[in-house]
């Protein structure tokens, strides 16, 4: 379970009106979104609509010199009639990653999770290319759903496990 340590110096903090640049400007250096317009568009279209839920749910992480280096999301995903918490579009730009931020933006998400939802199953979708952040995931104790869905997302499983067993140490049981 990661922890919610930042370096020295390093603070959390939660979303503020106008923030939504800076979180553009995060998921469009980890290559989420192809420019910043595009980016901030889907955050007006995906969250400022609960402008109340937005302000408890997404979380940044800054630099001493207060550069907004991370940023993830502790959000929800309606499947049927059901609501799962999720945990979305977890990123920290690339010349902050490996100094522990993703880490601690997941412990905080997590932790966030059950205090906005309570104690419950907690979901994400990711990708292949997301590798580091897979592991990462694992490592949190989240696991690989081999069938079903959540939320709208296709699970490619199937198409996913083959490049999967390439880029993480992966146990056939």
């Amino acid at each position: 379970m990661p922890t919610g340590d930042l370096p020295e110096g390093w603070r959390l903090c939660s979303y503020e009106s106008g923030n939504d640049q800076q979180w553009a400007e995060i998921e469009r250096s980890v290559g989420e979104f192809d420019n910043i317009a595009t980016a901030r568009s889907y955050f007006h279209d995906h969250y400022l609509v609960f402008p109340n839920e937005v302000r408890k749910r997404v979380l940044f992480v800054q630099s001493p010199k207060g550069a907004f280096a991370g940023t993830v999301t502790a959000w929800w995903n309606d499947t049927g009639n059901r609501r799962n918490a999720s945990l979305h579009w977890l990123a920290v730009c690339p010349a902050y990653q490996r100094m522990g931020l993703g880490w601690a933006l997941v412990a905080h998400c997590l932790s966030l999770i059950k205090q906005l939802e309570g104690d419950c199953e907690v979901w994400l979708h990711t990708q292949t290319w997301t590798h580091r952040a897979i592991r990462l995931y694992l490592s949190a104790g989240f696991r690989i759903v081999a069938s079903g869905s959540f939320g709208g997302y296709a699970n490619d499983f199937d198409m996913a496990l083959p490049i999967l067993k390439t880029m993480i140490p992966w146990d056939e049981d």
